[in-house]
């Protein structure tokens, strides 16, 4: 995704891609692989169980045919007063047990089809969560992104079943007609492709349903998306205070009842249009229908039909024509899930373009020093950059302080040390090295990155810091010293379960942290990273006077050696950083020591004295110690 270009998630390419799809017997063979090689995957053994139900089942059905033809030839062959011979008693029992094998093995097949398609929608909501957390930050900038997101969340966990269901649909309709059907030809001939010949409605009105049915679900997202946004604002724990103390319940009600009215009105369009077509084909094949039994009535007269084959020819038209349907049915389906899927086709494949893009060898273990060369970055979608030749030089060791006015460049330059972003042109060099030739997980690896919004998981206290490092297994002792080097260890072994307390009362036996309490969590969750860099966004927002004092003074022990970089709106936070850098409008204006920045009468020593100024009763002191 680049900026001023085309957006490859653009919903009127999909609607015109779809539209362009030919529904022919090649994209049919194309989908139906596609979909065996995706229920296979998830379900192996399952799968091949499922298919014997359904081949037994079909011949369930055309052995039921069969036995209603000998039952009504032993009733019709049946005199007055003879009793009741045993072919008749045969046949009757014959016909009973088929029924019920029938109806057994319909629930069985029910029971392991639904599992099998929760099996196959976990494979695949799990492939577009791993594309999801591998795609660049800088797509989550996009609209039309989150628009796709949601789309391909509800088709991971909805459209590999209703393929699952169709592919094993298609299997036993296919079965049943070859059975069915050959009672049938052997009844007479010229039966069976009349009745095929009722499919052809459907199949004409099907494809066009499809395309209905794909393109409502695209228009529909970005209002769908608005009105989930604002389910979860009249209903989130977070929310409540202020939605109260504003009333915003019922402004906030209206609008979600509002965008609920029009799709409602949008799904009776909709529906309405689906219906139509629908109506048109089984009209269509209602008359094919017609026009088989009026033969069969004329092949009874002309003596070709006897009652017996007439009355299980009946039978058999019957189950053929639902096992037809039955088949159309599982065809549409699989091209209406086939439009879904290869939406979340794509969206994996930005998945995978993005573990492309941050490939590459693995980054050193340290660092001498980290250069910020001539550094800009454009936001998707933006018309201006963030970010304007910026250029900065970080030592080993060094404490770096990055300040300025909001909307400066200050989490974005962060976001890019952190391989977060790469710049769209410059370089950030580890040691003379290009950040882009290593890998960025290996990048992201030796750093340690706490925003100020950072996450406050509903985990336990000791899995809220371990996250900072994750892929080994928990170390107590680490997180008892991380959380004492952070200031968290006495509040958190205060808890009623100590470290195994959930942080959070959405769950049984949580409970809740300040908000400087949670902030000394974040910060031991960077500590328990224990990465050469360490980069801190506004890291005392949420703590008072004194403990953002303590926290300074002793920044340099609890880092031992590490290289740091924070942000801060405090300028008096900022004095014992080695380095001092300024940013205004995306650019670097000034860099120093406190003492040197004050001493040029510039940007910095005017932001100082502003803040110092609002402390101080004495506005005329110009450098407080």
């Amino acid at each position: 995704m680049t900026d001023g270009g085309p957006d490859p998630l653009d919903p009127l390419d999909l609607r015109i891609e779809s539209r362009n799809q030919r529904r022919s017997a090649g994209r049919l063979w194309q989908l139906l692989r596609r979909s065996t090689r995706l229920v296979w995957a998830a379900g192996r053994l399952l799968f091949v169980g499922l298919l014997v139900v359904q081949v037994v089942a079909a011949l369930v059905l055309a052995g039921q045919v069969l036995v209603v033809e000998a039952f009504l030839t032993a009733v019709l062959d049946l005199g007055p007063g003879e009793g009741v011979p045993q072919g008749l008693v045969l046949a009757t029992l014959a016909l009973a047990g088929l029924m019920a094998a029938a109806a057994l093995l319909d629930s069985v097949r029910g029971s392991m089809s639904r599992y099998l398609g929760e099996s196959v929608a976990r494979r695949t909501y799990q492939d577009v969560l791993d594309a999801a957390t591998g795609v660049s930050l800088r797509y989550f900038e996009s609209a039309a992104f989150y628009d796709r997101l949601q789309r391909v969340e509800g088709s991971a966990t909805t459209r590999p079943f209703q393929v699952t269901q169709a592919l094993l649909g298609i299997v036993g309709g296919l079965t049943a007609t070859v059975g069915v059907g050959a009672v049938l030809v052997g009844i007479h001939p010229a039966l069976l492709p009349l009745l095929l010949l009722g499919g052809l409605p459907m199949i004409l009105t099907n494809r066009r349903e499809s395309r209905l049915e794909f393109g409502f679900t695209v228009d529909q997202t970005p209002h769908q998306r608005q009105r989930f946004y604002l389910g979860y604002l009249l209903t989130a724990r977070d929310e409540a205070k202020e939605v109260r103390a504003f009333d915003l319940g019922p402004p906030l009600r209206a609008r979600f009842d509002t965008l609920y009215g029009r799709y409602l009105a949008d799904l009776a369009r909709h529906l309405r249009r689906r219906m139509a077509l629908s109506t048109a084909g089984n009209l269509g094949a209602a008359v094919v229908l017609t026009g088989t039994l009026l033969v069969l009535v004329w092949l009874i007269g002309e003596g070709s039909v006897s009652v017996a084959e007439a009355g299980a020819a009946i039978v058999a038209i019957r189950m053929l024509q639902s096992q037809v349907q039955a088949l159309l049915r599982g065809m549409q389906s699989i091209f209406e899930a086939g439009l879904f899927l290869q939406d979340v086709d794509q969206f994996l494949e930005l998945g995978a373009a993005a573990h492309g893009e941050e490939a590459g060898a693995p980054a050193p273990e340290s660092f001498a020093e980290i250069v910020v060369d001539d550094v800009h970055f454009g936001y998707p979608g933006s018309t201006s950059e963030a970010l304007r030749g910026v250029d900065v030089r970080i030592r080993r060791g060094q404490v770096v302080a990055l300040v300025g006015e909001n909307g400066s460049g200050k989490t974005t330059l962060a976001k890019i040390l952190a391989g977060l972003y790469d710049p769209t042109s410059g370089a950030v060099r580890w040691d003379g090295r290009d950040t882009r030739e290593y890998s960025r997980v290996s990048v992201r690896e030796r750093v340690a990155v706490i925003f100020q919004d950072f996450v406050r998981y509903a985990f336990t206290a000791r899995e809220n810091i371990s996250v900072g490092r994750h892929t080994v297994e928990p170390d107590d002792g680490r997180v008892a010293e991380a959380a004492g080097r952070a200031g968290a260890a006495g509040f958190l072994e205060s808890l009623p379960k100590g470290y195994d307390t959930i942080l959070s009362r959405l769950f049984k036996g949580g409970r809740d942290l300040s908000g400087g309490q949670w902030q000394r969590v974040a910060i031991a969750r960077a500590f328990y990273r224990d990465a050469q860099l360490m980069i801190l966004d506004e890291p005392t927002a949420a703590l008072d006077p004194r403990a953002e004092s303590a926290l300074y003074e002793s920044l340099r022990a609890v880092l031992a050696g590490r290289t740091a970089v924070f942000i801060s709106h405090r300028f008096s936070s900022v004095r014992s950083a080695d380095v001092i850098y300024v940013l205004d409008q995306g650019r670097v204006v000034e860099a120093g020591s406190h003492e040197e920045l004050m001493a040029r009468e510039g940007r910095y020593a005017e932001l100082f004295r502003l803040q110092a100024a609002a402390y101080l009763e004495d506005p005329g002191v110009a450098q407080p110690r």
